[in-house]
């Protein structure tokens, strides 16, 4: 992690490029920040950046060149889809500002590398979503495992599988698009999350397939029409991690089973069970292994094991915790924590494991990370510290 000076003083101002279905709750969020200033929305649609603006209370709207020319935005918010992520990110850092990323940070190694060497040339940060596991629903089982709770982390297990996206977008062709699937779209809550608690991964394998190779719209205007399928619709990916502990993943849009927001930490002294870390808040617990002799056989079978809760501590909030993370960090001068580092690294895990599937053999991933702090307990969003 670089090292930053503070810089300025009072609220950061925020620039929004993206008014799609994402920014609403970006913009309810980051006007509800004292320490954000929230100046304009872009977006290559201008009337929808003005129905955004107009309906956040936004003062300004235009494109997003007027959102990169605006004086006042200090950290663009950048919510473009997947394939223009390091474009408008690049773009943002040309003209002096910070970004806050949505994810993933692009959606190939090269591109993504050359945006972090851009910035950090520039003195300038890079962001990348997901801040979901900056909530107190995860951050409260990060803390739990840091304490020792589950003992030394050995092994985990993730599941999102469910029919696709097409159940509920009006407009879901992108998500089967090269730099999106099931891997890049939602890989990044679950590798973002084992990678904050288990530390950088050193190698993946996978096995992936595509269901079918044109989807149907179920929903919205465009029901009833089709769209290719360019990528994988599943894949099941093993890692290893640098520490030593190990994880298993399957990532789909082909179940018709709904199982999401499975994250499960084996230890040597417990099982702990994370919330979904696409949320902000949810329930975790540990069940511990038994220690004594004769105990009843239905229990160590598991079918009445006994659990102990993880209090959850913090203040919920939602989408663009990380943007004010980051812009406090900015203004005091140390590090954030959901930083371009770990986007990249993700990105670098992900992309790994299309290449196992694609290859048949284990791959190695090359970049590696610094230990991510943990979220403060008495973070508060709501409070005036610019």
């Amino acid at each position: 992690m670089a090292a930053f000076a503070p810089v300025g003083s009072g609220p950061v101002g925020i620039g929004v490029i993206g008014a799609g279905n994402i920014s609403d709750t970006y913009l309810d969020n980051l006007g509800s920040f004292p320490d954000l200033n929230v100046l304009i929305v872009g977006d290559q649609m201008t009337e929808r950046a003005a129905a955004q603006a107009h309906k956040h209370g936004v003062p300004a709207f235009g494109t997003a060149g007027d959102v990169l020319a605006h004086s006042g935005v200090e950290l663009v918010i950048n919510l473009t889809i997947p394939a223009a992520h390091v474009e408008v990110s690049s773009q943002a850092i040309s003209t002096g500002k910070h970004v806050w990323s949505e994810k993933p940070i692009g959606i190939d190694r090269e591109s993504a590398r050359a945006l972090l060497a851009q910035a950090a040339a520039a003195g300038l940060r890079v962001g990348v979503a997901p801040d979901t596991v900056l909530g107190p629903g995860v951050q409260s089982a990060k803390r739990a495992i840091e304490r020792g709770d589950i003992g030394r982390p050995l092994f985990a297990q993730t599941s999102m599988q469910y029919q696709g996206p097409e159940v509920f977008h009006p407009n879901p062709g992108f998500l089967y698009a090269h730099g999106a699937g099931p891997l890049f779209d939602m890989g990044p809550y679950y590798f973002t999350t084992l990678v904050s608690i288990l530390g950088p991964v050193a190698s993946v394998a996978a096995l992936s397939l595509k269901a079918v190779e044109q989807r149907e719209i179920l929903v919205g205007p465009e029901a009833g029409t089709t769209f290719p399928v360019e990528v994988p619709s599943t894949i099941n990916v093993l890692a290893q991690f640098e520490q030593g502990a190990q994880s298993q993943s399957l990532l789909s849009f082909d179940s018709p089973l709904r199982r999401q927001g499975v994250v499960e930490i084996s230890g040597t002294e417990g099982t702990i069970v994370l919330p979904d870390p696409n949320m902000f808040t949810g329930h975790s617990a540990i069940t511990r292994p038994f220690s004594h002799r004769g105990a009843d056989p239905g229990i160590t079978a598991g079918t009445d094991q006994p659990w102990v809760d993880v209090a959850e501590e913090g203040v919920v909030v939602g989408r663009g915790l990380g943007a004010l993370d980051m812009a406090r960090a900015l203004r005091a001068g140390r590090p954030h924590r959901a930083t371009g580092e770990l986007g990249y690294h993700v990105l670098d895990t992900m992309v790994a494991a299309q290449e196992s599937a694609a290859r048949g053999e284990f791959v190695t991933v090359e970049s590696s990370l610094e230990p991510i702090e943990a979220m403060p307990v008495d973070f508060d969003p709501f409070a005036r510290t610019l």
